[in-house]
């Protein structure tokens, strides 16, 4: 068996499972040694009729991290399949817009493989045995700045752990933990006593899932109402000790996008910034200061490294923001769209 499946939520994945069957439907797990990437392969069915799917395992999803859980299904080829804990009725209704079939442990689900069509929402979540999510200690807040630290510098995975704890700003027991885990993961792999990040890819999204609920929120300093988001093509961030991530950054990466907010990244707030675009204090503003949690010089000047503006736009929920995402993501990796 893969080291990956090793930390596979076999209790939720069975739920889901359980409660497809008790619709009188067929539902097993198959083996896939061919498939490491995903988490089981489900064949599903209804009379004769069966349809295998690659099925990905989340809890605790939350709509901002949902942009991002698609792409990484949409990845996995036509026959994806999510296993969540819970899908709210919101998050149940973009799955199936985005044709992303679904089921959780309360029997929401959205399958669609005629002539069996199921579509089920806003039934209450089941109660699992209490389990920690996959990723542990890796995808908590401080192993999350290692981790990005990492697919922004793949080649860090061979450096001492006491010099990789000062180039990311962590303390030196954090990276004993988190280079730990990844091996189980099945995001590290050892050949002649070299380490090697790998499925670097798959690492990225599964982080833009975890971002906007365990670190993104440690890291306001303040949001802001503009004038005008105008300036988002000509301003140098850098001026201000600052960077640009989420929509200014995408737009300026793909021409593609025109913001409708603003991120920063910095360490403190430049007082000046808020005078020279005029922004006052609203906690529900349209501009985000964000503390900056990373050491390494930006590769493109004035903006934030590209997985990070990934997973800012994947955590917008917006279509045309999460289009952007993808075209980020093609370009960082060196994909042909």
């Amino acid at each position: 068996m893969d080291e990956r499946h090793l930390h596979t939520d076999d209790a939720l994945i069975d739920a889901a499972l359980d409660g497809l069957r008790q619709l009188g439907l067929t539902a097993l797990r198959e083996a896939a040694p061919h498939r490491p990437e995903v988490d089981a392969m489900v064949r599903i069915g209804y009379g004769d009729q069966t349809t295998l799917y690659a099925a990905e395992a989340k809890r605790n999803l939350r709509p901002a991290g949902l942009g991002a859980v698609i792409h990484q299904l949409e990845r996995l080829g036509e026959k994806a399949l999510l296993i969540a804990d819970h899908i709210t009725p919101p998050m149940a209704e973009t799955l199936r817009e985005r044709r992303i079939a679904f089921v959780d442990t309360a029997c929401n689900a959205w399958l669609d493989q005629p002539p069996m069509l199921i579509w089920t929402t806003g039934k209450r979540p089941a109660k699992l045995r209490k389990a920690e999510a996959r990723g542990g200690r890796a995808f908590q807040a401080t192993g999350m700045q290692v981790l990005f630290a990492l697919i922004c510098n793949p080649e860090w995975v061979n450096l001492p752990y006491r010099e990789l704890a000062a180039r990311v700003g962590v303390a030196h027991g954090t990276i004993g933990w988190v280079m730990a885990e990844l091996p189980g993961l099945g995001f590290l792999a050892t050949v002649n006593n070299t380490r090697k990040l790998v499925q670097r890819e798959l690492l990225l999204q599964q982080w833009a899932a975890f971002y906007p609920r365990t670190l993104r929120p440690r890291l306001e300093l303040g949001r802001f109402r503009p004038t005008n988001l105008e300036w988002w093509k000509t301003i140098d961030a850098a001026k201000y000790g600052a960077v640009l991530g989420g929509e200014p950054a995408g737009g300026r990466m793909t021409n593609y996008l025109r913001p409708g907010t603003a991120t920063f990244y910095t360490e403190k707030i430049d007082p000046h910034l808020l005078v020279d675009l005029r922004m006052g204090r609203d906690p529900r503003g349209d501009v985000e200061i964000l503390r900056k949690f990373w050491t390494f010089p930006d590769k493109n000047p004035g903006l934030a490294p590209a997985p990070l503006v990934y997973a800012d736009l994947m955590a917008t929920g917006d279509g045309r923001c999460m289009e952007t995402a993808k075209m980020v993501f093609d370009d960082y990796f060196g994909h042909a769209r």
